[in-house]
């Protein structure tokens, strides 16, 4: 009898994991960061495609197209070079660690090469149901030229662990972002953010910022110069 339901529960866990197996999609293969932990960001599964393009930026500052490193100055001649559907987004995996200076040539040559956006991509805390993945999540980003109706949020380099944060020039706390963003968009046409950061900023700071302002329905724009 105990031999009986010994088979029978080997036979049940046998077909769960082949079950699991047969829903379980591949995973793309690419490069390894420690990305920003965000919590409003959206479901991108299409990030997981072969033909995505994924530009991923190390700690170190270091750039991948895919799985190929490349140089910020040659990153340009390598986008160009790949073809690409017209309507095809670019996403970018940053690690939280690396500063926003190294992230900024590749936003730079994401424009220069006609996308008008971008997605970055993020962690955030989830546990995937038996036998699925959960599918890459990303914050999009605007690259092209600024509204005239947008409101300017400021990271600036305090010498703290906190950076000084400024919400259309007026200095806030961090806690207060969402409210101060709520009023400076109030009776606007468009709710869009421009955001201004410091090269030195960690991109994990960021980040933060970026998905307090998609927490308020706004739409942000990433000012490179």
């Amino acid at each position: 009898m105990k031999y009986k339901i010994f088979v029978c529960l080997l036979t049940l866990t046998l077909a769960t994991i082949s079950a699991a197996q047969v829903q379980t999609p591949p995973m793309r293969q690419g490069v390894s960061v420690q990305m920003a932990r965000t919590a409003n960001a959206t479901p991108v599964p299409e990030a997981d495609n072969e033909d995505a393009w994924v530009i991923s930026v190390m700690a170190d500052g270091r750039v991948f197209f895919g799985v190929k490193s490349v140089s910020q100055d040659g990153l340009m001649e390598v986008m160009r070079e790949t073809p690409r559907h017209r309507d095809q987004d670019l996403y970018v995996k940053a690690d939280a660690r690396t500063s926003f200076g190294n992230l900024k040539p590749v936003l730079k040559a994401a424009a220069a090469d006609a996308f008008p956006s971008a997605v970055l991509l993020t962690n955030q805390n989830e546990t995937p149901a038996l036998g699925k993945l959960v599918a890459p999540k990303g914050l999009p980003v605007i690259l092209a030229s600024i509204p005239a109706q947008a409101v300017t949020v400021q990271l600036r380099d305090s010498g703290q662990k906190i950076p000084k944060l400024l919400v259309s020039d007026r200095e806030i706390v961090v806690s207060d972002l969402q409210s101060a963003l709520n009023q400076a968009l109030q009776g606007r046409n468009e709710r869009v953010v421009q955001l201004q950061a410091d090269d030195n900023l960690p991109f994990a700071q960021v980040a933060q910022a970026i998905d307090a302002c998609s927490s308020v329905k706004a739409r942000v724009l990433i000012s490179t110069e």
